[in-house]
């Protein structure tokens, strides 16, 4: 007997007889994709989608049951099963403080020469389960680290011994500017103390804009990865 035939017999049109046993086909994979999801949450907790596509793939190509990654995402979703990551912020600035800060001397300044202006900058490190802080200085010209720290604190006598290394490299005596943020660190007696002993200029960001310490940031974000 047919199709047809069989659900005008049970008091159902064609349409509703294949819906119904569409939506029955439905439910079943979804209880199939769960119990796959969740076996692969369960050995690797912090899985992300993508990867748990590429784990499941083959077992749901395999039982006849096709899922794009794009409707993965929006079935974990749904269940609640997506891994969101947590950013993690660790400000390496306190600029609220009483110290002299200084005004932003490189603003519309153009660099073509090494040892015009140093920039420094904090950069946090995560290595394992410790937490470390890398004082530099870069020289704005030809982008070459002049001088560092590795440390697990952000004090001033850290960041002084970034700055007394990258002294130790100078080779030009032409006007030489050190640009840095607003922080403690640099507004600090001992650190433009320094700074003056060796007629270096001291320039600063305005408002602590980081866009402003351009050359460090950039120079920080190629060759220190925050997390290992």
């Amino acid at each position: 007997m047919s199709v047809p035939h069989l659900s005008r017999l049970f008091g159902y049109s064609k349409q509703a007889y294949y819906k119904r046993t569409s939506t029955k086909t439905n439910i079943s994979h979804k209880k199939e994709l769960k119990s796959l999801v969740l076996a692969v949450k369960h050995q690797l907790p912090k899985c992300g989608g993508r990867k748990i596509h590429h784990i499941i793939s083959k077992k749901l190509k395999a039982q006849g049951v096709k899922v794009g990654r794009d409707k993965l995402f929006d079935f974990l979703r749904d269940e609640n099963l997506l891994a969101y990551k947590r950013k993690k912020y660790h400000k390496t600035t306190n600029s609220k403080h009483w110290m002299r800060k200084y005004p932003n001397q490189i603003k519309d300044l153009e660099i073509i020469r090494p040892e015009q202006v140093w920039v420094a900058d904090i950069t946090y490190l995560q290595v394992k389960k410790k937490h470390y802080y890398l004082h530099l200085i870069t020289d704005a010209y030809s982008k070459k680290i002049m001088g560092y720290q590795l440390a697990n604190n952000m004090m001033t006598i850290e960041t002084t011994k970034a700055l007394e290394k990258a002294l130790d490299k100078r080779i030009y005596t032409e006007k030489l500017i050190h640009h840095s943020d607003r922080g403690l660190q640099y507004c600090s007696k001992e650190y433009t103390d320094l700074l003056k002993s060796n007629h270096i200029e001291i320039s600063m960001t305005e408002n602590s804009d980081p866009y402003e310490n351009a050359v460090a940031e950039r120079i920080n974000g190629m060759s220190c990865p925050r997390k290992s």
